[in-house]
């Protein structure tokens, strides 16, 4: 095989494709027209002899041939973006800026640990400040420039010129105390209406993706309270009946610091939650904000690897 006959850019195409799952979405992140990444997409099925992306009703979707190149194919990329990143560290240690990010507590508790560690070792004179969404797009904060950068899974019909990036998708599973009278014999979806519930929100609205749920199957559930904070309402929950319909990162977190604690599958069938970093335009060539967008995006990598080996 001549090597040097390959055409590279055609795997970073394959990882922007798989992890957005949208030719829109992947033509706005490589700064692309979809007319000139669609004939990029041609010659990539070419390349593998394989479809790779069909079109559904949800975006893209990989063939198995994909879903197979995809862990070789994207470590591959993310090995490379390191390599130039590392190259250019050396200016990133005499920046002096203070970045914004827009996220949840529940972010905050996943990503700065890390974070702030690695900004220290890299740009060690760059601040870091995390104000919360309070449960929407800080449209307003990312075109005057308040917010550098926005984390979390319900930013929906995004002003166009936006840029957005597909970190992470996170189940939900149920957080319940492992002495629940109802939940913790029988795990059936009549036991889940059986208990009380309490639910995050950061509107103020108590009804969510589950009761939707519920509702499409003529039920409904007793939700008693609700709490702008992810990381509060397991401790609500804890000595009693009720149940936490949460993200499965944060009942994984909170069975590693709490034995009392159980994790198990919704007995509902919902989809996953889409975690994505939205950015305007204005930093998109800034070398340190590319820099922290590729460290979150490796950070929440790392999150949802351990959450795919947790059991539930």
């Amino acid at each position: 095989m001549n090597i040097a006959s390959k055409d590279f850019n055609l795997l970073m195409l394959f990882t922007v494709l798989y992890e957005e799952r949208s030719l829109s979405r992947a033509s706005l992140r490589m700064n692309l027209s979809q007319p000139a990444l669609s004939h990029k997409l041609k010659k990539l099925r070419s390349e593998f002899d394989d479809p790779l992306f069909v079109r559904t009703g949800r975006g893209l979707t990989p063939t198995p041939k994909a879903d197979g190149l995809a862990e070789e194919v994207c470590t591959l990329m993310r090995s490379l973006e390191r390599f130039y990143v590392r190259s250019s560290e050396d200016d990133l240690a005499s920046r002096t800026d203070t970045v914004q990010l827009y996220s949840t507590d529940f972010m905050e508790l996943m990503l700065l640990p890390r974070l702030v560690r690695r900004v220290q070792e890299v740009a060690p004179h760059v601040r870091i400040v995390v104000r919360n969404t309070t449960g929407e797009l800080p449209a307003k904060a990312l075109e005057n420039g308040d917010c550098d950068i926005a984390i979390a899974g319900f930013f929906d019909d995004l002003p166009s010129h936006l840029y957005r990036q597909a970190l992470s998708q996170f189940s939900f599973v149920v957080l319940s105390d492992r002495q629940n009278q109802y939940w913790g014999h029988n795990r059936t979806l009549t036991n889940f209406l059986r208990c009380k519930h309490v639910v995050t929100t950061l509107t103020g609205d108590l009804s969510g993706v589950i009761d939707k749920a519920l509702e499409k199957q003529g039920l409904s559930r007793a939700v008693i309270a609700g709490a702008s904070s992810f990381m509060t309402l397991p401790y609500v929950v804890k000595g009693s009946d009720m149940l936490l319909t949460c993200l499965k990162p944060i009942a994984v977190h909170m069975c590693a610091v709490e034995p009392a604690f159980d994790m198990h599958a919704s007995p509902l069938d919902i989809a996953p939650a889409r975690i994505e970093q939205v950015w305007h335009p204005r930093t998109q060539e800034d070398p340190l904000r590319q820099w922290l967008r590729g460290e979150i995006k490796d950070i929440l990598a790392e999150h949802a690897q351990t959450c795919a080996r947790a059991t539930e």
